[in-house]
């Protein structure tokens, strides 16, 4: 049997991820987080998160691939499987940007 939408996998549930959430949850000021994932992450895996999620925006903003492998120099691989994960996942990307964009217009303006 599947997991709904919005719930856990539990193949990620334990303990030291836990801890990790719960650390990301602790920062309070965006130098902070810079200053946490600095010494998390490589530059590059900092630069893969940021790029997704952008990724998720403009997708959910209506752009087209085109329009977002512009902008972002992701491969078209990468915003496919965001694609996938904005509508069968678990419903992080859409949690995330409906709080950081609350009425945010879902498609683009055509000028």
């Amino acid at each position: 049997m599947g997991r709904g939408k919005g719930m856990v996998n539990p193949k990620l549930k334990d303990e030291l991820n836990d801890q990790l959430c719960e650390a990301m949850l602790s920062l309070e000021t965006v130098d902070e987080c810079y200053q946490f994932f600095e010494d998390l992450c490589t530059i590059s895996e900092l630069k893969a998160m940021s790029q997704r999620l952008e990724v998720a925006r403009m997708l959910r903003a209506g752009h087209t691939y085109d329009d977002i492998v512009a902008r972002t120099g992701a491969s078209t691989a990468t915003i496919s499987r965001v694609k996938r994960c904005l509508n069968y996942g678990a419903d992080g990307y859409r949690i995330v940007l409906d709080r950081l964009a609350p009425g945010e217009e879902k498609e683009p303006s055509h000028k």
